[in-house]
């Protein structure tokens, strides 16, 4: 069995780690440097460098902060936002990057993500979807079938009327090697990840899926994490390969290593 993620992300806006609810809502929540030495000394997997302002403020990542992160992280580091094109992929990756995540550029051109794959290879090309259920009026789920979401692009901002799982479906077709899955619904408020989002998306694609958005608790973590056939698990389970968790290192409410070991507990095998 492959060992699980944790994953802390540094969402940035102007050179500053930042985070929101449902993605409004913004608020400083530290320096991406110090952070990210924090995190490598704690024992993360990987850090995401997600430029938050740049797809829907129209420039360029900023590489200079990215170079500065990587000279301090000794783990795997993906860099997003304003990635248009496979030039921008080779800046982001000779700034110290191991791979790239995007989303609006490959949303309007998903050829992008063919291109980007033939360049540097899919394991280096990560696809972020950024994914809100769609219900009726009344709040309630669609019927018939199961539960259907829509693909957001320009942070969360317009909604592109792309089924999500499709657009993951067709996005590895194209060379995505991994997707990194946020939940617009539960980003930030603390109430859980969207275990059904997540488990719909990695029964419909053969790569690896990162869940994000929602973790409140270490119970959450290990759920979104645990697979079906895990002990006493009922329907609180993920299965994802990995778990993204913000807000609750960002404002040091638990550590990685805590993260770890209360997983661990819950059966779920982690890297140590």
């Amino acid at each position: 069995m492959l060992a699980k993620r944790i994953i802390p992300c540094l969402d940035v806006d102007d050179g500053r780690v930042v985070k929101g609810v449902k993605f409004t809502g913004i608020q400083d929540a530290g320096d991406p440097v110090e952070l990210a030495r924090r995190y490598n000394d704690d024992g993360a997997d990987e850090l995401p460098f997600l430029d938050i302002g740049a797809s829907y403020k129209s420039r360029a990542t900023l590489l200079e902060v990215v170079r500065q992160v990587a000279a301090e992280v000794f783990i795997p580091l993906c860099v997003g936002g304003g990635i248009r094109s496979v030039e921008d992929m080779r800046d982001a990756m000779n700034a110290g990057a191991d791979k790239v995540s995007v989303c609006t550029s490959a949303l309007e051109n998903p050829a992008l993500l063919t291109a980007m794959a033939r360049a540097y290879g899919s394991q280096c090309v990560v696809l972020s979807i950024d994914a809100k259920r769609i219900s009726d009026d009344k709040g309630a789920k669609p019927s018939p079938g199961r539960p259907r979401w829509t693909a957001y692009s320009h942070g969360g901002r317009k909604d592109t009327g792309l089924d999500a799982v499709e657009w993951a479906k067709q996005a590895v077709e194209l060379g995505a090697g991994e997707i990194l899955l946020n939940s617009i619904d539960a980003d930030g408020t603390g109430a859980g990840y969207d275990l059904e989002l997540t488990r719909t998306v990695l029964e419909a694609v053969g790569v690896p899926v990162i869940a994000s958005g929602g973790a409140g608790t270490l119970d959450q973590i290990a759920w979104v994490l645990l697979s079906p056939d895990a002990p006493g698990v009922g329907d609180r389970w993920g299965n994802a390969d990995a778990a993204l968790v913000a807000s609750l290192l960002h404002f040091e409410k638990t550590t990685i290593r805590e993260i770890k070991q209360h997983a661990e507990s819950k059966g779920v095998v982690v890297r140590w």
